[in-house]
């Protein structure tokens, strides 16, 4: 990958590390929440770095429509046997894992990793709702590293839209009915934007 990424002064020089899981909750309609641990991944800068430059990033197609259009993001997808492509990323996973799991019943177990070059590249509405996200309360957690981007959220059904500024290294876990009652997406933006990786922990059976 050659897109450009522009490092954190506060980041310069710092070893990566985890921060406290001191999560603040917004509790949403329907069963579902949100919660945000802004900066929980300090001195993160390395991490982009090998991830955007050694993570093996695939270009997907799909049909929409009448046509066949390119993916706007490049992928990457961990089962729950597979190296994680940072030790960081274990890290980050088992510690979410011992935080959770009485709350959410099992441990985290996949990474999804989804890399945006520029503002250009999305996701659009959506929920994780195929396997047991279509029927169960799950949660999904979210790393993001690099430049921020905003994540949208909206009631399925009709209704305000809310959204979170995620910035580098901070944390977000949609949990509770998330999935089922409320649609996500990153939205193209016209401003200059520079890249971000997007790193997903979920449960087995979760998509």
């Amino acid at each position: 990958m050659t897109d450009y990424y522009q490092g954190s002064l506060l980041d310069a020089g710092a070893a990566p590390e985890i921060g406290p899981l001191a999560v603040q909750r917004t509790v949403l309609a329907g069963g579902a929440w949100v919660d945000v641990v802004p900066g929980w991944i300090g001195g993160s800068d390395d991490v982009f770095l090998r991830l955007q430059s050694e993570v093996p990033w695939r270009a997907d197609r799909r049909e929409m429509y009448d046509r066949v259009v390119d993916v706007p993001r490049l992928l990457a997808a961990y089962g729950a046997r597979d190296p994680l492509p940072d030790p960081l990323l274990l890290e980050a996973r088992e510690a979410l894992s011992d935080h959770y799991e009485a709350e959410l019943g099992e441990r985290f177990a996949t990474a999804g990793l989804c890399y945006y070059r520029d503002g250009r590249d999305s996701v659009a509405w959506h929920g994780d709702r195929i396997g047991r996200g279509r029927t169960d309360d799950t949660m999904v957690a979210i790393v993001s590293l690099g430049a921020a981007r905003r994540l949208s959220l909206r009631p399925r059904d009709g209704g305000a839209q809310i959204g979170f500024a995620l910035g580098h290294g901070d944390l977000v876990v949609m949990g509770g009915s998330c999935q089922r009652t409320w649609d996500h997406a990153i939205l193209k933006t016209a401003r200059p934007v520079g890249p971000r990786i997007s790193v997903q922990f979920r449960p087995r059976g979760v998509l």
